[in-house]
């Protein structure tokens, strides 16, 4: 009710009437369903003929500061104290971000501080130069890092990506930030050991001005815009960089159409990773059949989507380079695992959310023995090369309806 409230205040309807449905709607009975389906249809009916609705007690949702409010405080101590009872960070300390502060990273982007990047939802505001660099003050960017992320909040404003259902859904996806080329290395981004973990000033702080710019700029508050039932660590940040020294393959940006002097940033509707471990496989074949097995799992988003979303494969420079060993190719290994990583029909169909038209037409619906696949063509399995050494690799899987944006981080101008 909160997002709803919001929603339509956001896009210039506040008085919309709304039809309130009890929750929970999956796994009730067809009684149960009829009813409140019933009870859905008067209250539509009182809202196209009626008086506006009056709001239900505590459905309003706290509006928030305006942009282009200012703050003045005594002290440091009652400034920070004053954001977070505001709700305008992530929870964690904070850089305070000052005029000057915000000066500064504005030049790093070597662009207007009015000009728009994106429009962010579910609160349809503009994404600006000025407040996405206060809110990568705050997350403790330095100013040389502005052009990645405004790359990636271009990519991320791309419909293809979906970023409205990612902010706003019950599921624990967060924007995952995959930079490939240069400049990874130019800003210090790790790519080796804890790739995808603390300790590095660039991938930590770049991930979390964007979960800052989601939340300040978008509304995506949880419990308000972001209605996810559990969230995730990677909420916090998600910024990971590409191995490129340790890839036995071409870079990820040239599998996605760009040149190897290009840096580009890839946003992925991204669940946190999920480790593939093997310490045993010696060959392209065995390691990739772990792999197809950890990805087959039908709890994720994508197996039940299946021709909407796509996936990302993080390999460990080990398992990458037992795989490459056997004259595997990139392609080679996203067409081994879209063959392998299938499950059978009759498994899916004892879950609800697994949608005829989410299949492939090939996929023999009626034969419980047929396999469907996870993904609709090998393609949309993405493959990288992170981290340092060890027999580990990882699989992400996405929100399952969004699709991965590639942009070119554009240098400063």
């Amino acid at each position: 009710m909160g997002l709803a409230r919001e929603e339509s205040k956001n896009l210039g309807m506040p008085d919309l009437p709304l039809a309130i449905i009890t929750h929970p709607i999956g796994g009730e009975s067809i009684t149960v369903i009829h009813q409140r389906a019933d009870d859905a249809l008067a209250q539509v009916i009182r809202g196209l003929t009626g008086d506006a609705a009056t709001r239900p007690a505590g459905a309003a949702s706290s509006a928030g500061p305006t942009m282009n409010e200012r703050f003045t405080f005594a002290d440091e101590d009652e400034a920070l104290e004053a954001f977070h009872a505001r709700r305008l960070t992530d929870g964690l300390p904070f850089v305070l971000p000052t005029a000057e502060r915000v000066q500064a990273m504005i030049a790093g982007s070597g662009r207007q501080p009015g000009e728009v990047i994106a429009i962010v939802p579910p609160r349809w505001a503009e994404a600006t130069v000025e407040n996405i660099a206060i809110n990568a003050v705050m997350a403790g960017c330095r100013p040389q890092y502005m052009p990645v992320l405004i790359a990636a909040l271009e990519a991320a404003a791309d419909p293809a990506f979906g970023l409205y259902s990612v902010q706003a859904t019950t599921h624990p996806c967060a924007v995952m930030m995959l930079v490939s080329g240069p400049m990874a290395q130019e800003l210090g981004l790790n790519f080796r050991h804890g790739a995808f973990g603390p300790g590095f000033r660039a991938n930590a702080s770049i991930g979390r001005a964007m979960r800052l710019v989601l939340v300040n700029v978008g509304g995506g508050i949880p419990g308000e815009g972001d209605q996810a039932t559990h969230g995730s660590p990677a909420k916090f940040s998600y910024c990971v960089a590409e191995n490129e020294v340790a890839t036995p393959w071409e870079p990820f940006r040239v599998t996605r159409g760009f040149a190897r002097s290009d840096s580009t940033v890839t946003v992925f509707s991204g669940e946190g990773p999920h480790n593939i471990n093997d310490h045993v496989c010696t060959s392209a074949e065995t390691t990739l059949t772990v792999v197809a097995d950890t990805m087959t799992t039908v709890g994720h988003n994508n197996a039940g989507s299946v021709i909407r979303g796509d996936v990302l494969v993080a390999f460990g420079p080990e398992h990458a380079h037992t795989i490459a060993s056997g004259g595997m190719s990139k392609a080679d290994v996203q067409k081994f695992l879209f063959e392998r990583a299938r499950n059978k029909v009759g498994l899916l169909k004892l879950r609800a959310m697994y949608k005829a038209e989410n299949w492939p037409d090939w996929v023999d619906q009626s034969d419980d023995e047929a396999l469907c696949p996870i993904v609709g063509k090998p393609e949309d399995i993405h493959i990288v090369v992170t981290g340092g050494p060890g027999k580990h690799s990882a699989f992400i899987p996405t929100f399952g309806t969004s699709k991965s944006v590639t942009r070119k981080i554009q240098p400063r101008r």
